[in-house]
């Protein structure tokens, strides 16, 4: 897996630890990396002249800190490990709060829970989680409370785009398949890579809306298989070639290329595969900001029912900005 330097951990609001912290922790040592540990309070109001029975307002702000900063510092003191951990506590709407630490610390991965959005029964992510997948600019990963402190099974989402083969693109899938295979060896889990394509306009052209003759449509659908074909082929031959025919072999990763619709082929496969933690990027335009995450991506985040690791694509820019 890439070496994180600088990796931000989001405590949970009981700050009791849990398989998030444990895998911030273990990820920390194994990379040698500084690792922050945060505990995020909502903004505290305003002082003010009132008392409240005898306890000014002042007062009770710092008896609420130091009770958050006493829970922080003990359940960092129960890791008893290597680690060059710190801590901290932040005030605000948690998702700006914490890209902004993110931007000013050079944070390289931010791992919290998910919290699971209050009325909201078949979506997995709150409301703040998908600010962070939208906004970060660093790899986020969501981490559902599970029981066990393992992956058993580890999907990799990749994607071509036949029209553009941008650089950036090849980037971020090797990035996937590099973390989606060091995860699948440390954890011994089953690896699984996904890539869904269709071919466009062949509904039209089938349906008779642009007629054209069965054996032309059919050629063209076999052309663009194989050309998705190719490069999912090329992509999985290069890492690879990169990391060694062995751990290839261990792995035996198990490859679906899928005709459809991300949006739809990715959630029904995660389900019948009984997926643990799909690692994914998360696609905008590149360099502008505002254009936060593509409509295919924020489909699959909600309706997909495991963890996420997602990552940006390179030059992206987050619309949050430090404060003045």
């Amino acid at each position: 897996m890439k070496r994180f330097k600088n990796i931000l951990f989001v405590a949970d609001s009981e700050l009791k630890g849990g398989d998030a912290f444990e895998r911030a922790v273990s990820l920390a040592e194994n990379n040698q990396a500084q690792l922050t540990v945060v505990s995020i309070l909502e903004e505290l109001p305003a002082l003010s002249s009132e008392d409240i029975q005898g306890v000014s307002m002042a007062e009770l702000q710092d008896a609420i800190m130091d009770k958050q900063r006493f829970k922080l510092e003990a359940l960092i003191t129960s890791i008893g490990k290597n680690v060059h951990i710190s801590s901290k506590i932040l005030t605000g709407v948690a998702f700006l709060v914490l890209i902004r630490e993110v931007l000013s610390q050079k944070i390289d991965l931010l791992i919290k829970t998910t919290e699971k959005q209050a009325g909201f029964m078949d979506n997995l992510f709150a409301s703040s989680d998908m600010h962070l997948l939208r906004k970060c600019p660093c790899p986020v990963w969501l981490i559902k409370p599970s029981g066990h402190g393992h992956y058993k099974r580890i999907m990799a989402a990749v994607d071509f785009d036949l029209s553009e083969n941008k650089p950036a693109d090849n980037v971020i899938n090797r990035q996937i398949l590099e973390m989606s295979e060091s995860l699948a060896l440390s954890d011994f889990s089953e690896l699984h890579i996904i890539h869904v394509w269709h071919a466009y306009g062949e509904s039209s052209m089938r349906s008779g809306l642009v007629h054209q003759p069965e054996s032309y449509v059919q050629g063209y659908v076999d052309r663009v298989h194989a050309k998705h074909q190719y490069l999912l082929e090329n992509l999985v031959a290069e890492i690879i070639n990169k990391d060694g025919r062995e751990i290839a072999e261990y792995l035996q990763p198990k490859i679906h290329l899928v005709k459809g619709f991300a949006r739809d082929m990715i959630p029904e496969l995660v389900k019948e595969k009984q997926i643990d933690l799909m690692i994914m990027g998360t696609v905008g335009r590149t360099g502008i900001a505002g254009f936060l995450m593509g409509n295919t991506a924020e489909t699959v985040l909600n309706r997909i029912d495991c963890s996420v690791l997602a990552i940006k694509p390179e030059g992206f820019v987050t619309p949050v900005r430090l404060e003045e």
